[in-house]
């Protein structure tokens, strides 16, 4: 067996690989059109806030189905052409995934643990495609880390997939929307929409590699770039949420 060695540095030119969560109407949806030239799979029925946009994208009503578009994907010359792959939602996916489970087990035990098995491999899967960015999307919930500790994180259905889930990523953005004093509007405030890129002990977010800013614009194509080190991070994105 002939040992062959590799190099860390570079680490983002494989594809960036992110998990995006926030509370219903933030944007995680509309944060897609920031991708490089995506294929979206779709799981809801929210693509409306990228009606003015011309993006390709598939309805996943099944795993089977979350299967076949992978095959694509990876083995049909037109689903090798997209850089990005976006899974909207990655908690919509396990709910049909856990719904599927139900029918097949009269054991609720046994269907949780088959749907948390089913759906970190298919995680897995995605998230190792090589070249791809890979963007998913979850829902907000206050969720319990491996330590107790309650925080705003992702939310899946069962506990140990919710636990788990940030661990398969290198990026996890808590996409925050907060009103900020702001006295030349009407009223004196304004919504901000920010990127949360570094936990601040209520929030559970992470940027391994530390070139993101603890708040960056909603911009995934500049995340993206910072993250493999194409542009730098100038300057501090300054946010109101506390």
């Amino acid at each position: 067996m002939s040992v062959q060695l590799k190099s860390t540095k570079g680490g983002g030119s494989d594809g960036v690989k992110i998990l995006c969560f926030g509370e219903s109407g933030a944007g995680k949806t509309l944060a897609i059109r920031g991708l490089p030239n995506p294929m979206i799979l779709s799981t809801e029925k929210g693509l409306l806030s990228l009606a003015d946009f011309d993006l390709p994208y598939e309805a996943i009503d099944s795993i089977e189905k979350l299967d076949e578009v992978y095959d694509f994907i990876v083995n049909d010359p037109v689903g090798k052409q997209f850089e990005s792959i976006a899974l909207d939602s990655i908690t919509d996916i396990a709910e049909v995934c856990l719904n599927a489970e139900k029918k097949k087990s009269a054991d609720g035990r046994a269907a949780y643990g088959n749907m948390n098995d089913v759906i970190a491999e298919r995680i897995r899967k995605f998230r190792d495609l090589p070249g791809r960015n890979i963007y998913m999307t979850a829902q907000l919930d206050k969720v319990q880390d491996e330590r107790g500790k309650v925080l705003y994180g992702p939310s899946m259905p069962g506990k140990t997939l919710t636990q788990s889930l940030a661990f398969f990523f290198d990026i996890v953005l808590a996409l925050r929307v907060e009103s900020v004093v702001d006295e030349t509007t009407p009223g004196g405030f304004k919504v901000m929409r920010m990127f949360q890129t570094q936990t601040d002990g209520l929030w559970q977010a992470k940027n391994r590699g530390g070139r993101l800013e603890m708040w960056e614009e909603p911009d995934l194509g500049a995340v993206i770039r910072k993250v493999r080190g194409t542009e730098s991070a100038t300057g501090t994105a300054k946010a109101a949420a506390k």
